[in-house]
């Protein structure tokens, strides 16, 4: 049984749900174990932006499906390993069925790996880079209805300049601001869901 908008589900086992979650349990698993959880940690952080970037024009369940061919193909998105991939390696994950073959984003991931490698090597590190333009504290908008969840906004438009001015590709603002909302840099579940106010303390409890 959902809202009227469609936003919100509530599943068999009673527990309210954010629409988008549907009823396939992989999908279900992810909304309720993995997004909008903070991640601090800076290759989970790589490993999802890139995923972020292949998804775009597809949606999130087929990445989901992929996710372990993905992780396969590239060294487990350890950037050290990705970033020292060649050509040939590139022409390998082209044949590679277990991901999504697109030639601009495997390449985009060779270059992100060595963006990421610069920017841990430059200073505090790719975390702290990313969390610091939220000032390290995960945002909480409360949103109550589809109209309440932004696509992107002023704050993912400023990381998205700073990723591709690093080096990243694949990366717009749309797809930064999902980002963002996977990682729990913003916290996108409704209010009405199980999940909201779980990720809301998880927000709280990380050491400043």
């Amino acid at each position: 049984m959902s809202d009227s908008d469609g936003l919100l589900a509530t599943h068999p086992d009673g527990c309210p749900r954010c629409g988008w979650a549907g009823l396939d349990p992989l999908y279900v698993a992810y909304h309720d174990t993995e997004w909008g959880v903070p991640e601090y940690g800076a290759r989970a952080l790589y490993e999802k932006l890139i995923l972020d970037g292949f998804q775009a024009g597809l949606s999130w369940i087929t990445i989901l499906r992929r996710r372990e061919g993905f992780r396969r193909a590239f060294a487990g998105f350890d950037p050290e390993a990705v970033a020292r991939f060649g050509a040939a390696d590139v022409e390998r994950l082209m044949q590679d069925t277990g991901i999504i073959r697109n030639r601009a984003k495997i390449v985009g991931t060779i270059n992100g790996a060595r963006a990421w490698l610069r920017i841990e090597e430059a200073g505090p590190g790719f975390s702290k880079f990313l969390w610091d333009f939220c000032d390290g504290v995960p945002i909480q908008p409360q949103p109550r209805s589809r109209a309440d969840i932004a696509t992107e906004t002023e704050l993912s438009r400023t990381i998205s300049k700073a990723l591709k001015a690093h080096g990243f590709r694949f990366v717009g603002p749309t797809i930064v601001h999902a980002f963002m909302q996977a990682v729990g840099m913003v916290n996108d579940h409704l209010v009405g869901c199980h999940r909201h106010a779980a990720c809301a303390a998880l927000g709280r409890e990380r050491p400043r």
